[in-house]
């Protein structure tokens, strides 16, 4: 298996686990390699995640991959939560968190009346389901869309 083969497996095996406790799995990533490969494995539960909740995770998903052999070679797994200032990488994540803050960065830059913009923060404003369109409203009021096709990558903007 490649790389991207051997992570989809670990992550079809991740929501399997946590399915039935009612914790997502939102992030899966394998990094390194040899003797040195950290699998990171983040997840989230709408009543927030717990120190318990990572433990299950970790005692699961590391049993099964160790059974299965999965991970060629050694390695060591992290299992944590998104953090205050998670990343939006799927669709609901854009969806569920309408109304937060948020840094976002396009692969392109969006005209907007200002000029353009390819970084900026905001309130993320709507989450249009039938074109995956995102609107973003700027500290000045202007609002940006964008596909969210175009994310090169954001998170939520924690205010301190």
């Amino acid at each position: 298996m490649n790389r991207a083969e051997v992570v989809a497996k670990i992550r079809e095996i991740a929501e399997r686990a946590t399915q039935p406790e009612g914790i997502e799995v939102v992030e899966v990533d394998l990094k390194g390699g040899g003797r040195h490969q950290v699998l990171l494995i983040v997840i989230d539960k709408l009543s927030g995640v717990t120190h318990g909740d990572c433990e299950f995770v970790s005692q699961q998903v590391g049993t099964i991959l160790d059974v299965e052999n999965v991970i060629p070679g050694t390695y060591q797994l992290e299992v944590s939560s998104p953090g205050v200032e998670r990343k939006l990488v799927r669709w609901k994540d854009w969806v569920r968190f309408v109304g937060e803050k948020a840094k976002i960065v396009l692969r392109e830059p969006v005209e907007v009346a200002s000029g353009t913009l390819k970084y900026f923060d905001g309130v993320i404003a709507r989450a249009e389901e039938a074109d995956h369109i995102v609107t973003v409203r700027l500290p000045d009021d202007t609002e940006v869309s964008f596909p969210v096709e175009q994310v090169d990558r954001a998170n939520l903007k924690f205010e301190w």
